[in-house]
C-alpha cells in the first residue's frame, strides 16, 4: 500500500481513483496529476514502481492538500465568524451557508421538528 501525504492509497484500484482518496484531490485533478508525473492512470496503484510513485510525490507537492489545506478552509471559515459575515453567522448557528432552504429539509442541521401543541383540526 503506497503512503502519499500521509494517506493510504489502495493497491486494488486504478492510480487515478485511488489518488482520489487524498483529501484535495479528485478525478481531474488526478488525471492532471498522472500526465504531469507520466504514469499510466489506468494502472493498479499497488503496479507502481517506486519511481513513479517518487514522481506523483513530487507533482502532489506542488498542489494544496490533505493538512495544510483542511487548515486554510478552517481558517477561511473562522475569519467569516469573526467579522460577523452572513456566512459566518450561518456557520456559528450550524444552519445551511450557501443559500439553502431550510423550511422543508435541512433537518440534520436543524434538528427534529417541533410539534405544534393541540392543534385542532376543523
Amino acid at each position: 500500500m503506497a503512503r502519499i501525504k500521509g494517506v493510504d492509497i489502495p493497491n486494488d484500484k486504478h492510480t487515478c481513483i485511488s489518488l482520489t482518496y487524498i483529501y484535495g484531490i479528485g478525478r481531474s485533478l488526478a488525471k492532471t496529476i498522472c500526465e504531469k508525473a507520466k504514469v499510466d492512470p489506468t494502472k493498479k496503484a499497488g503496479d507502481l514502481t517506486i519511481e513513479e510513485q517518487n514522481a506523483l510525490r513530487d507533482v502532489i507537492n506542488e498542489h494544496l492538500v490533505e493538512g495544510d489545506l483542511r487548515r486554510e478552509v478552517n481558517m477561511n471559515i473562522k475569519t467569516k465568524m469573526e467579522i460577523n459575515s452572513y456566512q459566518g453567522t450561518r456557520h456559528k448557528k450550524g444552519l445551511p451557508v450557501r443559500g439553502q432552504r431550510t423550511n422543508r429539509n435541512a433537518r440534520t442541521r436543524k434538528g427534529r421538528g417541533k410539534v405544534v401543541a393541540n392543534k385542532k383540526k376543523q
